[in-house]
């Protein structure tokens, strides 16, 4: 029986249980008593004492999926070989590409259901991925003059929650048509800005996002 673990290692199994049946059933049907059942001994307390709901549970468990993002974001933030132009085309290909993006909508909750996680996104979009990676870029591009805009601030907020809220399929439950039509309008807003930075690709992955979050849902 699995009781006399390091607390580190009792939240790893947690999280590598919790992330195996997120993936096999989705988040929705999932029960913290799901959990327990395949944690070998582990009581319900043992669990509560290191995560206070399942939401918190799938949090650590899309933080864990994701630890690579954030490096992945600041390396091309940090590059000296692009303009901010190029800089924002190869962020948003390598962000939708990413294969982890699978797990993620395979195993999506229904934010709908879920306001904690919904306000979670909401405030890492504004206070984490806006200031941090965006914003940086942006000022760049105006300095070498591939970006207009003279309200950086807001033009990184905006493209941040409207790619990281309003196109994505779990919040607004999208479809593959539906999210066609918002790349578009996506598309164009971009192109207001002189930012002509998404393509079919693009496109093409974040149609297949929707159709794995629709089947698994």
């Amino acid at each position: 029986m699995a009781r006399n673990k390091h607390p580190e290692e009792t939240v790893n199994l947690i999280l590598d249980v919790a992330f195996r049946l997120f993936m096999e059933k989705g988040y929705e049907h999932t029960s913290i008593q799901d959990i327990i059942d395949h944690l070998g001994g582990l009581s319900k307390g043992a669990i509560y004492h290191h995560f206070k709901s399942k939401e918190d549970i799938l949090a650590a468990v899309t933080d864990r999926m994701t630890a690579d993002s954030n490096e992945m974001l600041a390396r091309i933030r940090d590059r000296s070989d692009m303009s901010g132009k190029e800089k924002l085309k190869i962020l948003f290909k390598e962000s939708i590409n990413r294969p982890v993006q699978d797990d993620i909508f395979t195993a999506a909750p229904n934010f709908g259901k879920n306001p904690k996680l919904l306000f979670s996104l909401l405030t890492e979009t504004m206070e984490e991925s806006a200031p941090k990676y965006i914003l940086p870029i942006i000022r760049q591009g105006i300095a070498d003059g591939s970006i207009r805009t003279e309200y950086p601030e807001e033009l990184a907020e905006l493209i941040t929650l409207t790619a990281n809220v309003w196109m994505n399929p779990m919040i607004f439950d999208s479809t593959e048509e539906e999210s066609y039509r918002k790349f578009m309008v996506f598309s164009q807003m971009l192109k207001g800005f002189g930012l002509d930075v998404v393509d079919k690709e693009m496109l093409d992955r974040l149609q297949e996002l929707a159709a794995i979050y629709q089947k698994n849902k």
